[in-house]
């Protein structure tokens, strides 16, 4: 069967250029069709993603894979090998490693990963289980241990030393050791290592981008548009309170503004209906009311240069169910018009390639299949706006902690990351 189309991007290594900034080279790299077995007709968000880490942890060193999530607090790892899961961390082969005993601090943290309450283990150990919505789970103690990216060393480090869990992807698990978590909780990895803001690049063009630790000051770079994060101060049961949540206040197709009120961005009195930027997710997807707006106008707009797939049973990974034909000879997809997100003082505009995704293995008759990238929430079961990777191409993203905003701008990544002097 087909696989759906992801992008991987591996950190291959850093280098310092001050004391406060790391930066990390990207490589994007599709994975070829068929790689993934049984496709998931429902998008798994947090730990089922496409950005990836290679990094070292413990004494001595181990490399493992991880990927890279804003949309998870805790870090973890597979501490067990399984034929569906050969990348793991030995924790019997590590001297710095340090489990979380059940009187320590650490382990009555509360966080909103740990759905159910940690207990302890017969051995007195803190035990955890963390929850994601695709209903899968991962399942360990929590330890200290050393993160190495190459000669910096970051010494008692949280983590999830799990040795049990449900996948709903095994293939795509089975090539990553675990998870990083970058979301703006107390236990996520961005948070341990202090860092006040990161930074990254995804290029379209030649698959390769930058990755950005610490506060750097690049003259080449245009002047961010920020975007204040919400903060919510009341729990609320819908609400992700260290979810990097921005305010959504528009959508426009071409100069045509969508006609909804700006109450329908809004979240409500649970917390649902927020807008979350995160890494873990592809592609974008709006609750139901917007998105049937989006889809309308911009079927609209298309009507005289665009061909509608027609199967009402065939819907993209779960969600997307606006698809084109396009002519495989033809060289190219026509000019179509730009989706433009309007956010609380900045703008993210969406056009050419990045509007419609090319299902692989998918032809009828001479025709290629070519979806709209973006889905409906309410097909999920997800009661938010999620802004995916794919959209951030070509977007300088800058998640500033300590200023408790975003930052974008337009940028050409692929010549971001040779302007930085990185080598790949």
């Amino acid at each position: 069967m087909a696989s759906f189309y992801l992008f991987l991007l591996f950190f291959s290594f850093f280098h310092s250029i001050s004391s406060q900034i790391l930066i990390l080279p990207l490589k994007l790299q599709s994975l070829p069709s068929g790689s993934l077995q049984n496709p998931p007709n429902e998008l798994s968000f947090h730990h089922n993603v496409s950005l990836t880490v290679s990094i070292t942890v413990g004494s001595p060193p181990q490399p493992v894979t991880v990927v890279l999530d804003t949309g998870s607090e805790l870090s973890w790892l597979r501490c067990k090998k399984t034929p569906t899961s050969p990348l793991w961390y030995n924790p019997l082969r590590s001297t710095s490693y340090t489990p979380v005993p059940c009187s320590s601090p650490t382990c009555r943290t509360r966080t909103r990963d740990f759905t159910l309450p940690v207990s302890c283990d017969p051995k007195k150990l803190c035990h955890a289980i963390v929850s994601y919505a695709d209903a899968t789970s991962v399942e360990g103690n929590l330890a200290f241990e050393t993160f190495r990216f190459t000669n910096s060393d970051l010494p008692k480090v949280v983590f999830g030393c799990m040795d049990s869990g449900s996948s709903s992807n095994p293939d795509e698990d089975s090539k990553t050791t675990g998870l990083l978590g970058m979301n703006r909780g107390s236990l996520s990895f961005v948070s341990q290592m202090g860092f006040p803001k990161f930074s990254y690049c995804i290029s379209s063009r030649d698959s390769t981008g930058v990755l950005l630790f610490g506060d750097a000051k690049i003259s080449w770079l245009q002047p961010l548009s920020y975007t204040p994060l919400v903060n919510m101060s009341t729990p609320l049961p819908y609400f992700d309170r260290v979810a990097y949540t921005v305010q959504l206040e528009g959508i426009k197709v071409a100069g045509t503004v969508l006609s909804l009120p700006k109450s329908v961005y809004v979240p409500d009195h649970t917390g649902a209906g927020q807008t979350m930027v995160d890494s873990g997710t592809q592609f974008t997807f709006l609750l139901g009311p917007v998105y049937t707006a989006l889809k309308n106008e911009f079927l609209k707009q298309t009507k005289t240069i665009l061909r509608v797939y027609e199967d009402p049973d065939y819907v993209f990974q779960g969600a997307m169910d606006l698809c084109y034909r396009i002519d495989k000879t033809r060289g190219g997809l026509p000019v179509l018009p730009s989706v433009t997100m309007m956010f609380r003082g900045a703008e993210m505009s969406i056009s050419g390639e990045r509007l419609l995704v090319q299902v692989p293995g998918l032809i009828k008759g001479n025709d290629q299949i070519h979806c709209f990238t973006f889905g409906n929430s309410d097909l999920l079961g997800i009661e938010a706006y999620v802004i995916g990777h794919h959209h951030q191409q070509n977007m300088w993203m800058e998640f500033d902690i300590a200023n408790s905003r975003v930052g974008l701008a337009e940028v050409r990544c692929d010549l971001a990351s040779q302007k930085l002097g990185i080598g790949f």
